[in-house]
């Protein structure tokens, strides 16, 4: 039987290190290649063809997400399997819609990587417990109407603390305006306070906590 050949892709070279170790103590596997940018990752498997790419999503110069769909749209024949700390309602979505075959979170279990590797490279899906679930129950709610750029900017700076009169400033608006804001942006959410906005939009992907 041929080995199953890969590309490993991620900005970390320790953890890039830590999977290359772990799938060289198996013959079923080949490492062809590791890339540290999305934009890398496209490009090796262009010209190398392997049979799975393991993915991360946060990754320099191309996002894994895009990258997973040009590698989808250009090599049909080449699965991509995320391997990724986020699992955010936004992230897990964006990545299947782009075509990934699998969505794992790195705190899975070797035995659970190899199972994915497998399956991604037979066409199968395969996506992390907590993942499926997530991504069951976001297609299962009824369609939202998306928050605009404009409430997005309110909710950034609502979740780093910033008053209304700050947010107002912030953005050279009246507080009347972020008030009419914060009212459309409980609506889409179907929350009550801005507490659980925040909480509902870091869950969604919908907003980011600064580093």
């Amino acid at each position: 039987m041929q080995p199953i050949r890969l590309i490993i892709a991620d900005d970390h070279p320790v953890v890039r290190t830590g999977i290359i170790g772990m799938l060289a103590e198996h013959e079923e596997f080949t490492v062809l290649a590791e890339a540290s940018t999305g934009a890398e990752a496209v490009e090796l498997a262009r010209r190398l063809r392997p049979d799975v790419v393991l993915m991360d999503l946060r990754m320099p110069e191309l996002d894994g997400a895009d990258a997973v769909a040009l590698i989808r749209a250009e090599m049909p024949d080449v699965h991509v399997l995320v391997l990724t700390t986020y699992d955010s309602d936004e992230d897990i979505l964006h990545a299947v819609e782009a075509g990934a075959t699998g969505y794992l979170l790195k705190d899975t279990t070797r035995e659970d990587l190899f199972r994915a590797i497998r399956a991604a490279a037979a066409g199968q899906s395969l996506l992390a417990p907590s993942v499926a679930a997530r991504l069951m129950a976001r297609l299962n709610q009824p369609r939202q109407e998306p928050l605009t750029p404009r409430e997005i900017d309110v909710l950034r700076l609502v979740a780093q603390g910033a008053s209304n009169k700050e947010i107002a400033a912030h953005l050279s608006i009246s507080q009347a305006t972020v008030k009419s804001h914060l009212i459309h942006i409980f609506n889409k959410l179907d929350v009550d306070d801005r507490t659980a906005a925040v909480t509902v939009a870091l869950e969604r992907g919908i907003i980011r906590l600064e580093r």
